[in-house]
């Protein structure tokens, strides 16, 4: 290959740097969430959290330079992603790994938590209003591009009481709990709705069908901190409506490992760590044999799945499989 053609091939790759990699850093901060919070249970953990800690923020800056970098180079590709009817929706990730990352530092370092929480609370707020602004004056969006994936823009909003209410935001954490949880009722029917009548999800995009348990387990979180700690009827329905779609979404694990890999394959990692998290809450809460054991095994199977996509994530990039055209 010659040098002319070795660039035009870097610029290529440049260009297709799509915005789904900030998934993989999600993946990350939520598992290193989930292995913190088990370490109150079993301390041997805490050199473990830590360690994905530093790995985290580590590949967090890396792929957001490379982004940036992108940016520079191929202003047209991250428009043509903007434009996307679903790659749109993957945008707020970023937030979202600023948030996530605010509630590890919690305790750890309040400081840097607070700016973490006050930065993904503002680029959420913005990506929210730009995001179903577009929803509502499209002229391009189709039924057959929804996917579960639409949560990804409104998620956020239901994480942001989590660390919200400790720094002392509790009317603004209520605010963007009321969004989000709003918008997933909204979205989930329409979700359904496509699903039950129209056309199957796209096999590159059913991963997307683990986050159809994350909203529910992150609004269990985010309800139980903004109501002082407590378990209440409605924080019952949240938790459980969030497991009996994890088992509806394992019963199809079999079918979904069959498919060939995609990055989209992260979309299995954020929802499986916030269904763990959202059960060590609730063990805490009641004592159960049975939520102890569904803790311990979500929090092991999220273990599992880090594994298979660290290993299938790099695979791919050594045979060049990632960062080409769709």
């Amino acid at each position: 290959m010659s040098s002319a053609e070795h660039h035009a091939t870097t610029v290529s790759r440049l260009c297709n740097f799509h915005i789904t990699f900030f998934a993989i850093v999600l993946g990350l901060a939520g598992f290193t969430l989930a292995v913190q919070k088990a370490a109150g249970l079993l301390h041997n953990l805490h050199p473990a959290s830590t360690v994905l800690l530093y790995v985290t923020v580590a590949l967090f800056c890396l792929v957001g330079v490379i982004y940036l970098y992108k940016g520079l180079r191929c202003p047209g590709a991250i428009a043509k992603e903007l434009n996307h009817p679903i790659k749109i929706n993957f945008f707020p990730l970023v937030a979202k790994i600023l948030l996530v990352v605010s509630v590890v530092l919690l305790e750890r370092n309040m400081t840097a938590s607070y700016y973490s929480w006050l930065v993904g609370t503002v680029l959420q707020f913005i990506a929210s209003i730009y995001i179903i602004t577009e929803w509502l004056q499209h002229d391009r969006f189709k039924i057959e591009h929804m996917t579960p994936g639409w949560f990804i823009p409104i998620v956020g909003s239901i994480i942001i009481p989590i660390a919200g209410v400790k720094h002392g935001f509790v009317e603004l954490s209520w605010f963007f709990f009321s969004v989000g949880l709003i918008f997933w009722l909204i979205l989930l029917v329409i979700v359904l709705y496509r699903m039950f009548f129209h056309a199957p999800i796209a096999e590159k995009l059913m991963p997307t069908l683990f986050i159809l348990f994350a909203p529910p387990a992150i609004g269990f979180i985010a309800y139980v901190r903004l109501t002082g700690g407590g378990l209440d009827a409605f924080g019952r329905i949240l938790y459980y409506f969030s497991l009996f779609m994890f088992f509806l979404v394992l019963y199809s694990l079999p079918r979904l490992l069959k498919i060939r890999f995609y990055l989209s394959w992260w979309a299995y990692s954020f929802p499986m760590a916030a269904k763990a998290l959202a059960s060590f809450l609730m063990l805490s809460l009641v004592s159960s044999p049975f939520i102890s054991f569904i803790a311990w095994f979500e929090l092991a199977l999220l273990t599992l799945i880090i594994l298979v996509l660290t290993y299938k994530t790099v695979q791919a990039i050594s045979r060049n499989e990632i960062c080409v055209e769709d």
